[in-house]
C-alpha cells in the first residue's frame, strides 16, 4: 500500500490536511495520537516514565504530565532524548501494525518530527510538507493553545527549519496566511488524485 509520510512545523495545518485525506478515503495513522495514548494512564510508556524522570512527571491519573514534561525536556537536548529514547521505539511498533491493518486506499503516516527522527524518510514512499512562513506558525498556535510567542518559538527552535523540510518534501501544500479553506482543501485534493494514481499504478 502507498505510504505517505505527512509532516510540517508545529501550526502549519497538518491535522487540518489529514483529515481531508481521511474523508477522502486513505488511512491515517497519527504518531501524536499514538504518543498521546501510549502516556494516557495505563499507557505502556508511563512505568518507564516514571523510573526514568520519576514521579513527579505522573498526575495523580496515572497519565504523564504534558506540560510539566514539555517545560523540562526543552531546557535540555539531553532530556529530550531521554524521553525519546523511551516513546520513539513505542511509537514505530504502534505505527507498523497500524500501518499493516490499514484498509483504505492509501496511508498517511501524520509525522510531526519526520524531518528530524533521520529514519522516517526511509519507511515512506513519499514525503509530504504542508508548509507556511514561521510568523503564521506563532500565530496560529498562540491562538489555539496561549502559549507565548517565547514558548513556541523553542519548540520551533528543535523543528527542522522550513528550509529543511522543503527539500526533503515530494509533495508540498502551501498553507499560509493567505490560504483559505476552499484553496488548502482544492490543494489537498491535487494531491489525493495524485496519490491514487500511484497507489493504482495508473498512469
Amino acid at each position: 500500500m502507498l505510504k505517505i509520510g505527512l509532516t510540517g512545523g508545529i501550526g502549519s495545518g497538518k491535522t487540518r490536511v489529514a483529515d481531508y485525506f481521511a474523508s477522502w478515503g486513505a488511512t491515517l495513522v497519527d504518531t501524536d495520537l499514538i504518543a498521546h495514548s501510549l502516556t494516557m494512564p495505563q499507557g505502556d510508556a508511563i512505568e518507564a516514565l516514571r523510573h526514568e524522570f520519576g514521579t513527579e512527571f505522573i498526575t495523580d491519573e496515572g497519565a504523564m504530565d504534558r506540560v510539566k514534561m514539555r517545560e523540562y525536556v526543552f531546557a535540555e537536548p539531553e532530556r529530550r532524548n531521554r524521553l525519546e529514547r523511551i516513546l520513539h521505539p513505542l511509537i514505530r511498533d504502534v505505527t507498523n501494525r497500524q500501518i499493516l491493518q490499514a484498509r483504505g486506499c492509501y496511508v498517511v503516516v501524520v509525522v510531526p518530527l519526520l524531518i528530524e527522527s533521520g529514519q522516517w524518510h526511509e519507511r515512506v514512499d513519499r514525503v509530504c510538507v504542508v508548509d507556511c512562513d514561521p510568523a503564521t506558525q506563532i500565530q496560529r498556535v498562540r491562538a489555539r493553545s496561549g502559549l507565548t510567542a517565547q514558548a513556541i518559538e523553542r519548540i520551533m527552535s528543535v523543528q527542522a527549519t522550513r528550509e529543511q523540510r522543503l527539500a526533503v518534501a515530494d509533495d508540498v501544500i502551501l498553507n499560509d496566511a493567505a490560504t483559505s479553506l476552499p484553496t488548502l482543501e482544492a490543494r489537498a485534493r491535487q494531491l489525493h488524485l495524485l496519490w491514487m494514481r500511484l497507489a493504482t499504478g495508473a498512469s
